[in-house]
């Protein structure tokens, strides 16, 4: 058992800063002393460990000392053979997952709500997506986990399929049944990777959805830094015993930076020892605080804060109560609608807002007073801007009509056409609000009425829409036919 109180990154840049070192490397800003502009913004403190890759500190991207010590303490905090790392965000973990598993040609079976980093996987590796539909809630408007039965039928048709894709949890808080879909796909040859973005409270806290290794797949993707307390960007990949780690070291070095942040990594390290020792305690204060908020914004008419209540055991197997999503469309509002007033009136910035629904995160930096003033603005936000719901879009989900590889299509030949004129073309490029960044279309789909109606409809509300070429999303590429 490794000392968890020990932060060997953040200790080597302490100990570097101590000795004096004379810097004829880069970073050209020499810790602050050439740029007193950079001084004043950030201060000296940090400047002083915006450092450059040098034996005292190991390297990245060959780790041997403080950095490989610091990946065995992250291992062991999350109960992983091995972890990584990742400074490109957890973008570059669930790719790397993708193309450790993955190469062109191959199959991989993950449902259509994932992140765009994983559709963009494919596009750059030419994987080829067996993509399996989520459940549907038509009350909430939102897609669901996927469900045991529908990941049998995916091996049963695609048995050659490489690696199974997991979201855990969704951007709402839904999870699969994680345990059972890593047995059958073990057992059809194939590797589980988990895209656990908003999961990294499930390895420290009690009375939570399992975590994927503890489940037994094969790789996640960890984003310490959404709901563990790291800096922005500062993520972790993780990986059980099946894989080996000289392997996924390999290919995350084709994408990964060779210019490490050592201000990333130490704040990862500083935020593993603190949830290793005291994650526990911290996660059962941010499961009180979000009952008592879910609690309160159902007492707020119009709003619906959903828990564990629409568990069902199969497409909802699980659902992490530290989430904060709420159902807006009774208000006549829609989710995106509620997240501007919020900003605008109430100077309240919340994760996302979608057609329906609103997602606002609670996690180690927030105090009671802070959900207090959400809640009162909530309130306020059904007092005065109420309005009837008729007319709202319900649906956020869309199944997808897939007409070739994603691949394929994105490096194929194109052209612009406006969105207003495009159902009936097969789509060059995605379309995404974002946050949450989960594709409505995807290249190498087909545009049906349903979708450009929804993308049309999306934009007019105010979703920031990205994804194609054209910054003001007017036009979308489409295949040559």
């Amino acid at each position: 058992m490794l000392n968890q109180d020990r932060t060997p990154i953040y200790n080597a840049l302490l100990n570097y800063k101590d000795n004096r070192i004379v810097s004829f490397d880069v970073p050209g800003h020499k810790q602050g002393k050439g740029h007193k502009a950079l001084l004043e913004a950030f201060g000296a403190q940090c400047l002083s460990m915006d450092l450059n890759s040098s034996k005292p500190l190991d390297n990245l991207t060959h780790p041997t000392s403080v950095i490989y010590e610091a990946e065995q303490l992250m291992a062991q905090a999350f109960g992983a053979h091995h972890a990584f790392f990742m400074i490109g965000g957890t973008t570059s973990a669930v790719q790397t997952m993708i193309f450790t598993c993955c190469k062109q040609g191959d199959k991989i079976i993950l449902p259509r709500n994932v992140h765009k980093s994983a559709i963009n996987a494919l596009v750059l590796c030419g994987a080829v997506p067996v993509y399996v539909n989520p459940g549907i809630n038509s009350d909430l408007g939102i897609s669901l986990g996927m469900s045991v039965e529908s990941i049998k039928e995916a091996i049963l048709q695609n048995p050659d399929a490489k690696a199974v894709f997991v979201n855990n949890p969704t951007y709402y808080g839904v999870c699969s049944n994680l345990r059972e879909i890593v047995r059958i796909a073990h057992e059809a040859g194939m590797k589980v990777l988990a895209d656990e973005a908003h999961g990294t409270h499930f390895y420290f806290g009690s009375n939570l959805p399992v975590s994927a290794m503890k489940a037994g797949a094969d790789m996640a993707a960890v984003s310490m830094h959404k709901t563990g307390g790291s800096l922005t960007q500062s993520s972790v990949l993780l990986i059980g015993d099946s894989m080996e780690e000289s392997q996924v070291r390999q290919i995350i070095n084709l994408t990964q930076t060779t210019s490490g942040s050592y201000l990333l990594m130490a704040s990862v390290d500083i935020a593993r020892k603190n949830l290793a020792l005291h994650g526990k305690d911290l996660f059962a204060k941010i499961m009180d605080m979000s009952e008592y908020a879910r609690a309160e914004v159902n007492k707020i008419q119009g709003l619906y804060a959903f828990s564990r209540e629409i568990i069902d055991g199969d497409w909802v197997y699980d659902f992490d109560v530290t989430k904060l999503s709420i159902h807006t469309r009774n208000t006549g509002l829609a989710g995106i609608e509620v997240y501007d007033i919020l900003r605008d009136e109430f100077g309240i910035q919340i994760e996302f807002g979608d057609l329906g629904n609103i997602l606002a995160i609670i996690s180690v930096g927030d105090r009671q007073l802070e959900i207090e003033r959400l809640l009162g603005a909530l309130s306020e936000t059904s007092r005065r801007f109420k309005k009837d719901p008729m007319g709202l879009l319900v649906y956020e989900y869309i199944n997808p009509i897939v007409v070739m590889e994603p691949q394929k299509a994105f490096y194929g030949n194109k052209r612009a056409v406006p969105i207003n004129q495009s159902a009936g073309c097969i789509s060059g490029e995605s379309v995404m609000a974002y946050p949450p960044g989960i594709p409505i279309l995807a290249p190498g789909e087909l545009i049906t009425d349903e979708i450009m109606t929804h993308i049309i409809y999306s934009k007019e509300k105010g979703c920031v829409m990205m994804g194609t070429k054209d910054m003001d999303m007017k036009f979308i590429e489409v295949m040559e036919v």
